[in-house]
């Protein structure tokens, strides 16, 4: 399985993107514009924050979805009975924010959310006119002023040795939104998983951004960019004992957007969110 790493600062680079997407689900963004000295300080942050006890302050809401989902509620992957092992922290730019922490996650927020919808124009702009057709709206238009995108800070926990049998960081899954960009996490462990079933390890490099499509953006062209199962497995030997953190942005199309004859982005969302037990 070949995920590319394009350059970013290079004129071929939407192209062969969107081919790796197409071809594997995932591309890998080197020389993007987005600081890896940011990205090195909000996860110090974080690794603060979810140490504390204040935490159970932002306790997540679950009609809006935002704040601190803890260990004891975390997902169960669609199809899986265990919940994984982690807990995390979602952020929208209407939400709740912890009080303490700087300026410099709503900062990436920006960043990086900006840097995604170049890269959607990028798909938009390479994908054949027979696919886009089926369209309810250009790529860009679906996701103008939407409310929806999320950024996710993750927390995995070392492990004890007393998690549930079977119990893994995040078991495999795919993601419900249109493209998803993960910067390099403080531990490598994500994996991807091919048309045979085989899984490949995914690059921890603090220099690149990982994309993938989601659920979304399979639905909205009609299976043509697919939706790839990834996991994140568990470390082994002294590795376990190392706490894992990551912060994808999940961006997602306004509520109203059309993906299929039978979905909207809301009615979709709400239907992986029951599947997951977050709601």
């Amino acid at each position: 399985m070949k995920v590319l790493t394009v350059n970013y600062k290079t004129a071929t680079a939407p192209k062969e993107f969107t081919e790796s997407l197409l071809n594997t689900g995932f591309g890998v963004v080197a020389n993007h514009p987005i600081s890896a000295k940011l990205i090195h300080e909000i996860y110090a942050e974080w690794k603060d924050f979810f140490a504390s006890e204040k935490k159970h302050q932002y306790l997540f809401d679950k009609s809006n979805q935002d704040g601190y989902f803890p260990m004891t509620v975390s997902e169960k992957a669609k199809g899986h009975d265990i919940k994984d092992i982690k807990e995390f922290y979602q952020i929208y730019p209407w939400g709740r924010y912890p009080a303490g922490l700087s300026s410099r996650t709503m900062e990436l927020y920006e960043q990086m959310s900006a840097l995604a919808a170049e890269l959607l124009q990028w798909i938009e702009d390479h994908t054949p006119e027979h696919i886009s057709a089926h369209f309810s709206m250009p790529l860009s238009q679906m996701i103008q002023d939407s409310p929806k995108t999320m950024l996710r800070i993750l927390h995995y926990p070392p492990l004890t040795g007393t998690e549930e049998a079977g119990a893994i960081r995040a078991a495999a899954h795919e993601d419900i939104n249109l493209i998803t960009l993960l910067p390099a996490a403080t531990k490598p462990g994500l994996q991807v998983q091919d048309t045979n079933g085989n899984w490949h390890d995914v690059a921890c490099d603090p220099d690149t951004i990982v994309v993938n499509g989601g659920d979304m953006l399979h639905m909205c062209s009609q299976g043509y960019y697919p939706s790839t199962t990834h996991r994140v497995t568990n470390p082994r030997d002294s590795a376990a004992k190392e706490a894992r953190l990551s912060m994808p942005l999940f961006l997602h199309p306004n509520d109203y957007v059309q993906l299929s004859i039978t979905h909207t982005a809301k009615s979709y969302l709400h239907e992986r969110l029951r599947e997951l037990g977050l709601i």
